[in-house]
C-alpha cells in the first residue's frame, strides 16, 4: 500500500484551484469536465478537491464540511518551500488569512501557518534538516 492522494471536499473546485494556483503557484493538473473534481500538480501526492456534492453522494454527507468562518479542522496541509517568508506574504496577498506569521522552531526548521479560502489550514515550512 502507499498513500496516494488527499482529497478536500470544497464549495467550489473551480475557485480553490485558481486560489492554490495564486497563492502557491500550484498547476491544475486535472479538472473532470463536470468541474466536480479536480487535482494540483503537487509532486509525488496529489492534492484534489472534489464538491461538496461529490462528498454529499461518496458519503451520504457523513463528514464535517471545512468552514472558512469556523476554527480550522484539526488537519493541515503542509507545503515545503526554501522562502517560508515569501511563500506566506504571496498567500496572504492571495486573501489567505493569515494565523502565524514565519517562526523558527527548536530544531531549526521555519514554519508559518495560514488558512486557505476554503477553510483548510496551510503550514508553510522550510525542509527539515536545512
Amino acid at each position: 500500500m502507499k498513500f496516494g492522494y488527499t482529497i478536500v471536499y470544497v464549495p467550489s473546485v473551480t475557485q480553490v484551484l485558481a486560489f492554490y494556483k495564486e497563492a502557491f503557484g500550484f498547476e491544475t493538473r486535472f479538472l473532470h469536465d463536470s468541474e466536480q473534481y479536480g487535482e494540483l500538480a503537487t509532486g509525488a501526492t496529489v492534492l484534489a478537491f472534489a464538491s461538496h456534492a461529490m462528498g454529499d453522494m461518496n458519503l451520504g454527507g457523513l463528514y464535517q464540511k471545512t468552514d472558512p468562518n469556523a476554527a480550522p479542522l484539526g488537519v493541515e496541509l503542509a507545503f515545503v518551500t526554501d522562502d517560508v517568508a515569501g511563500a506566506y506574504a504571496r498567500a496572504v496577498a492571495a486573501g489567505a488569512s493569515p494565523i502565524k506569521g514565519p517562526m523558527e522552531k527548536p530544531w531549526g526548521q521555519t514554519v508559518a501557518y495560514v488558512r486557505a479560502m476554503e477553510g483548510s489550514l496551510i503550514e508553510l515550512c522550510s525542509p527539515m534538516g536545512d
